[in-house]
């Protein structure tokens, strides 16, 4: 036979957590026709030799919704071996969305997603070429992709699209819940994967007021998630809030037939080994017949932030009401930050996960004192007879909020993130691609997980670590054809050396639209990234020009056309 690409010699891990085998693999027209023996020339072929091959990863937490339509290499994740990306967690996205309505649902993003405004402005412009659900994953399908694309249908722009500027004010009455069952049903008819939504209280959007989501009833939630199933998509995301946790989940879930996945069940969520009790629930719940997925994150959760845009404090009330007082007031936050009164307050109301939050801070930029960045908050802060909080305060007061603090918010115990990752009833998640690109970059969480816990701490065998990147993700999605390397499947491929795979340290480019910023992570150690039977990367160089035509496809209910 002759092969579009053939890779030889290398250790076969097909994502299914079975063991490794040598062997060749054989790609033709998109699909895997050979696997272990593959007899015949190849247009290309790649050496694999000390190397694995496996299915490219499936990232099923990512924010691509937006940066998508200008950046359609969906960088960075393919860098880290990433072929297929689920979008519209947490229940945000840009479609359904009015006219009217677009600069709201950007601002929105800005606040709750840290999206720069400006980038999203300059990126997508004001005249889009969608306005439904359907239109916009014609639109995706249109511009086209590096890679694979799930979308789940997202709760704020459907209840926006639907109730206007009432919808972050008050409960939906029966008319506007059933328009946007409609909304939700036909969303999954053209393919979305499932419905996604929030209640969590940092979830504030433009001028601090909550996210539409959270104004949403339990009701409105069993409505919406019941239609998305009936449509056939019986799979909701959640990012959780007091008023929807384990308990409603489970009850959602039992009663409906509804696979609910929520995010995130985090090391140091409620203090030191609090995760216990959630996984515990969790097995407790399952055993009652509920299908509840924790997402967890094997990374701790850094965040870059500074004062003007404070990201680890935002679930605090009195930081919304700042935010809110702000808008209205130009300069309520530095007067707020100046006075002594206003400092003591938010030192004793610190939520429990924040409380530490000092000690493992790092200031990474000081543009008035540039011999502080690298050092740690608590040692400068020393060095100056201040509190870490009045140092830090002040150092952003002398240069316009601008300083930038680096912290270990949550997910930092190696070893409950260990007892998390090694649960049955998790899945690792929570990239947050496309999301917080300032204050975080966690896209290359795969290639950090092959280099922490299967080589560096060998937690996890080769397989296991796959399997838990690949068909694991893939399979609790509803994602069908994706996550697996067999006969006849779609070649979702990636050749790693698993001696060397790993992240590199944060760098900060300025390379999203208008010249905003961001922080990305390159990838050691990922040679080869296949999508649909395309090389897209290799050597960690981009093959293919940034108008060829793409590879990616649309996963219209889970699965290519």
């Amino acid at each position: 036979m002759e092969y579009d690409i053939k890779i030889v010699g290398g250790d076969i891990v097909d994502g299914s957590g079975k063991a490794s085998f040598k062997g060749d693999v054989g790609i033709k027209d998109g699909k895997i026709v050979a696997l272990g023996r593959a007899e015949g020339s190849a247009a290309r072929t790649i050496d694999a030799t000390g190397q694995v091959v496996a299915p490219g990863f499936v990232d099923v937490h990512t924010h691509y919704d937006a940066q998508i339509l200008w950046d359609r290499g969906a960088t960075i994740s393919p860098w880290h071996g990433v072929t297929t990306a689920v979008m519209g967690n947490c229940g945000f996205g840009v479609a359904p969305t009015r006219p009217a309505d677009r600069k709201l649902i950007m601002q929105t993003l800005e606040n709750v997603e840290g999206m720069n405004l400006s980038a999203l402005e300059a990126g997508l412009g004001y005249d889009w070429a969608f306005e439904s659900f359907p239109q916009y994953l014609d639109a995706l399908e249109k511009s086209g992709s590096a890679i694979n694309l799930g979308v789940l249908v997202g709760h704020t722009p459907v209840r926006l699209h639907a109730m206007g500027d009432a919808s972050t004010e008050r409960p939906a009455t029966a008319a506007e819940v059933e328009t946007m069952r409609k909304t939700v049903s036909d969303a999954v008819k053209a393919g979305a994967i499932g419905f996604a939504t929030s209640k969590a209280i940092t979830h504030n959007g433009y001028a601090g007021k909550p996210v539409p989501s959270r104004q949403a009833s339990y009701d409105e939630i069993d409505v919406l998630a019941t239609a998305a199933r009936d449509a056939g998509a019986p799979l909701m995301q959640i990012t959780f809030g007091k008023e929807f946790f384990i308990d409603e989940m489970s009850k959602l879930s039992r009663e409906r037939g509804i696979r609910v996945t929520w995010t995130a069940l985090l090391a140091g969520l409620a203090g030191p080994g609090s995760h216990r009790k959630y996984l515990d629930r969790t097995e407790s719940e399952k055993a009652k017949g509920a299908d509840v997925i924790p997402q967890v994150a094997c990374r701790p959760i850094f965040f870059e932030f500074n004062f003007l845009s404070p990201f680890p404090f935002e679930s605090m009330k009195m930081f919304n009401e700042l935010a809110a007082e702000d808008t209205a007031n130009p300069g309520a936050r530095v007067r707020a930050y100046r006075d002594p009164a206003w400092r003591k307050t938010m030192q004793d109301n610190l939520l429990p996960f924040l409380r530490t939050w000092a000690e493992r801070t790092t200031i990474t930029w000081s543009p008035n004192n540039k011999a502080l960045e690298e050092q740690p908050l608590p040692d400068a802060a020393a060095k100056a007879g201040k509190t870490p909080l009045d140092f830090a305060l002040d150092l952003s007061l002398d240069c316009n909020l601008e300083a930038r603090f680096r912290v270990a918010l949550i997910n930092y115990d190696e070893d409950e993130v260990e007892e998390l990752l090694k649960d049955g009833n998790t899945v690792v998640a929570l990239s947050d691609a496309g999301a917080h690109a300032s204050q975080l970059c966690d896209a290359c969480y795969s290639t950090f997980f092959l280099a922490k816990w299967v080589r560096e701490k060998g937690a996890f065998t080769l397989e296991q670590g796959v399997h838990m990147l690949t068909q694991r993700p893939a399979t609790l999605f509803g994602i069908t054809d994706r996550g697996l390397l067999a006969l006849g499947r779609p070649a979702d491929v990636i050749v790693f050396d698993p001696k060397t795979v790993a992240p590199s340290a944060l760098r900060r480019v300025n390379d999203l639209p208008g010249g905003a910023d961001r922080l990305v992570s390159d990838a050691t150690g990922v040679d080869s990234v296949i999508v649909n039977g395309v090389l897209i990367r290799q050597h960690n160089k981009d093959m293919l020009a940034t108008d060829a035509v793409m590879p990616g496809r649309v996963l219209r209910h889970g699965h290519a056309a």
